[in-house]
């Protein structure tokens, strides 16, 4: 690595947070603490995505098993997010960096003035020389707008405050060819351009009994960073340094490389919407509009528009797919499901003669879709 980042963000899982008895092991997260001190003198500061809570929870009211059910798990990540920041503010107190504790649900990133009071919030610890410790607000999350795990989580909160770099320190130690728990010619990946079928189905999707995230969320975290022009580094937390050695970029697990970064107001706004927002309907696109969308950055036109699905209504988020299905991108749509039913396949100036010129309009413009 040429530079060194100035800003990197972190995620550690439950996994890794945890020792073998389920409890929160206050050895490791001394040293990742150290870790953090020692980056901080070199002039990279952290913004920490800490998993932990319902685990810390659970050794904090007793319980020998992960619950089932919403309501305990709820009460456990109430019982132990304190417990969790206090573990990191307690080390990193001694070592003179205050910590703060940043709650977020996907209903805080929605909304546009939440996500940036949530942005300000983040970047204002940062200039303090505090270590931001974020979490999922799981004891106020439902299904619609919880983030299902922490790496997409990670992924929102490294364009939210317009990282530098990813880390993923997690339980495997990179993006396998295949589970090297079961295969024992799996050969780590070491670099990732693009995240096509082949790389998506090397990903497993299982977790472990602590964590909700496998490596299928860590990939589709890093096709969302390779969107954002955010490196991400996915690779084993426990491992001495590690945090260090991915920061320093010595090639330690499989590294996302993403392209040129974009200006930060454009890369808050598209992960924003491709990445925080619920999905409410998809555009499939046609072969051209495919092809202006992916190689020329254009805008998705209502000409392109081959089917609209789903019940939706203008400025909500849509998924925008090509005709075999892939996902090509996500953004937000300039027109109802009604009336994108109307407009599709026509041209603007054909819409514009017929419904006005204020409806003659992209169907999602580029400044509002992040393409993956």
């Amino acid at each position: 690595m040429s530079q060194a980042p100035s800003l990197v963000v972190a995620k550690v899982g439950s996994s890794t947070l945890v020792d073998e008895t389920g409890a929160l092991d206050r050895g490791f997260i001394r040293s990742l603490c150290d870790q953090v001190v020692e980056l901080a003198r070199e002039g990279t500061q952290v913004v920490l995505v800490s998993s932990g809570a319902a685990a810390a929870g659970r050794e904090e009211l007793g319980l020998a098993e992960r619950p089932t059910d919403t309501v305990t798990l709820q009460a456990c990540a109430a019982a132990g997010q304190a417990k969790l920041t206090e573990a990191y503010a307690d080390v990193l107190a001694e070592r003179g960096i205050p910590c703060g504790q940043v709650l977020l649900t996907r209903r805080d990133v929605v909304d546009r003035e939440a996500y940036l009071n949530a942005r300000n919030t983040l970047m204002r610890l940062v200039e303090l020389g505090a270590m931001p410790v974020v979490n999922e607000n799981d004891t106020v999350s439902v299904a619609e707008f919880a983030f299902g795990d922490n790496d997409m989580l990670g992924a929102i909160v490294a364009g939210l405050v317009s990282a530098d770099l990813y880390v993923v320190l997690s339980d495997v130690g990179g993006l396998y060819t295949a589970n090297p728990q079961t295969d024992s010619t799996a050969k780590l990946v070491e670099r990732v351009c693009e995240v096509d079928g082949r790389v998506s189905s090397m990903a497993g999707g299982a977790g472990t009994s602590y964590g909700t995230g496998g490596m299928a969320s860590k990939v589709r975290a890093g096709r969302a960073m390779l969107a954002a022009g955010i490196p991400m580094v996915i690779c084993r937390g426990r491992n001495d340094r590690a945090l260090l050695d991915a920061v320093h970029g010595t090639g330690v697990g499989t590294r996302f490389e993403a392209g040129t970064k974009e200006a930060s107001h454009e890369l808050g706004r598209k992960l924003w919407i491709g990445l925080a927002e619920v999905v409410r309907g998809t555009l499939v696109l046609d072969d051209g509009a495919a092809r202006a969308v992916t190689e020329r950055g254009a805008s998705v036109l209502p000409v392109g528009v081959f089917e609209t699905r789903g019940a939706y209504v203008a400025g909500d988020v849509v998924d925008v797919c090509d005709l075999s299905g892939t996902l090509l991108g996500r953004g937000a749509v300039r027109y109802s499901s009604e009336d994108m039913s109307r407009v599709r396949g026509l041209k603007l100036d054909v819409i514009a003669r017929f419904l006005g010129p204020e409806a003659a309009q992209p169907a999602v413009h580029r400044d509002e879709l992040l393409v993956f």
